[in-house]
């Protein structure tokens, strides 16, 4: 284990938030906090190199690797930090493996905090990989949190991926842009949850490309736009052989908020089966209802809606 600064109190409740991390995790990790590694460990089967440039890092998994997990968190708790950060993932054949990433920040100040994680995935064949990416942001300052991830996967034959993509507080701003592109047999399934509030933006961009016969993809976004916040869910399926895709975008929108879907299918192939589903509603008013006459104030019934929504 490389072990180059203390995490702080407040690195490490961002940790809990965005990992679920209440200790050193086991198995291969690298923990970025305020621009820096702050600790590193590898496995025999994953090695976690830093870039040249120091502007990112290479996990290499070696073939057959399973049960085995990786964890690269961000925290940022230094307010007018800026970063663009550039993770390559490169998982062998015959792989079954977790990554745990994410990003937390706390702004305390009056200055902008921003943190651009790009990341790579080159998968291979008849792997499967669960990823989880969760943002988060707090702190009682007047400068900004933004996060900006962009995702690339590259999945080979007969390959999985399920990726989990979680934003339900705090983040001021947030562009999160994805694309994949499936070889024949692969599978993608995404759960988008995300909630806006105040003032803030979450533009959502999926574009997935299914290029082998018998490739699928399951996309599905929930979300919750409440106060004045604007949200933008813009999903794209291109199908190029004899594959399946489905997209869904089901939101609710409260108070002043705004939301815009963008559903696109491109089907380039006769045996291309593509569908969508779209909804933007108010929470219904008998749902209330039903959780007051049990007690609950109008408040709290719409909390619990909403929290069973996300789940």
């Amino acid at each position: 284990m490389l072990k180059v600064k203390e995490i702080d109190e407040i690195q490490k409740r961002l940790l809990r938030e965005i990992a679920d991390l209440h200790s050193v995790p086991t198995g291969a990790y690298n923990i970025r906090a305020n621009g820096e590694s702050a600790m590193r460990n590898t496995t025999a089967n994953i090695d976690i190199i830093s870039k040249e440039n120091g502007a990112g890092i290479d996990i290499k998994v070696k073939p057959g690797t399973k049960n085995e997990s990786v964890h690269i968190p961000v925290v940022m708790s230094q307010s007018g930090l800026k970063e663009v950060v550039y993770n390559d993932f490169f998982i062998g054949e015959d792989c079954d493996i977790v990554i745990v990433a994410g990003c937390g920040i706390d702004n305390c100040g009056t200055q902008d905090s921003e943190h651009d994680g790009i990341h790579r995935f080159f998968i291979g064949k008849r792997s499967k990989v669960k990823y989880v990416e969760k943002h988060y942001g707090s702190g009682d300052g007047t400068g900004k949190r933004l996060l900006n991830p962009g995702t690339e996967v590259y999945m080979e034959e007969d390959s999985t991926m399920e990726m989990e993509m979680v934003q339900i507080k705090g983040v001021d701003s947030t562009k999160r842009d994805t694309k994949a592109e499936l070889s024949a047999g692969a599978r993608l399934v995404v759960q988008e949850r995300l909630m806006t509030h105040g003032t803030q933006d979450a533009y959502s961009i999926y574009k997935v490309v299914l290029n082998g016969d018998g490739s699928s993809a399951d996309v599905v976004s929930r979300s919750v736009a409440r106060d004045n916040s604007y949200q933008k869910l813009d999903m794209c399926i291109l199908g190029n052989a004899a594959c399946s895709g489905h997209t869904e975008c089901d939101s609710i929108i409260m108070d002043n908020g705004r939301i815009l879907a963008v559903p696109s299918l491109e089907a380039n192939s006769t045996e291309a089966a593509l569908v969508h589903e779209a909804a933007i509603g108010k929470i219904a008013g008998e749902q209330i209802i039903k959780l007051m006459t049990l007690g609950l104030t109008e408040a709290e019934a719409e909390e619990q809606i909403i929290n069973g929504f996300l789940k």
